[in-house]
């Protein structure tokens, strides 16, 4: 059996998403992961990540991910996917989204990757539309 890659972060950050499941999408960071806004401020921590992915989840809707590359050296990878966010926020009014990402995991001594650095808009938006 062949162990998955780095690319199973947005596997499981798309199922997680599109069930609700703040907690289960927490998992997937390191304890100290960086997260980057659209605005380009980073903030640390499972404290500030958790408050950044409960906007997204107040979003009513369908997020699709595609994996863009997961380039690895070592126990580190360097990963991007493109994303679309569409959907309806807390007052009805239509919202879409979208983006690619640039992001940074890590391989746990069990195996498992955690991302340590996540900025959802750092590839620019998707312009492909």
């Amino acid at each position: 059996m062949t162990a998955r890659g780095p690319e199973i972060v947005h596997e499981k950050f798309a199922r997680l998403f599109r069930a609700g499941d703040l907690e289960g999408l927490l998992e997937l960071y390191e304890d100290e992961a960086t997260f980057v806004a659209e605005d380009g401020s980073a903030s640390r921590g499972k404290g500030a990540i958790r408050a950044a992915l409960s906007e997204m989840l107040a979003v009513d809707g369908e997020l699709e991910m595609e994996t863009r590359y997961a380039a690895c050296c070592g126990d580190i990878a360097l990963l991007s996917n493109t994303w679309r966010l569409t959907g309806t926020d807390a007052d009805g009014a239509p919202v879409e989204l979208s983006g690619q990402t640039s992001e940074v995991a890590r391989r746990q001594p069990n195996g498992r990757w955690l991302l340590i650095v996540d900025h959802p808009w750092g590839g620019g938006t998707d312009e492909s539309d």
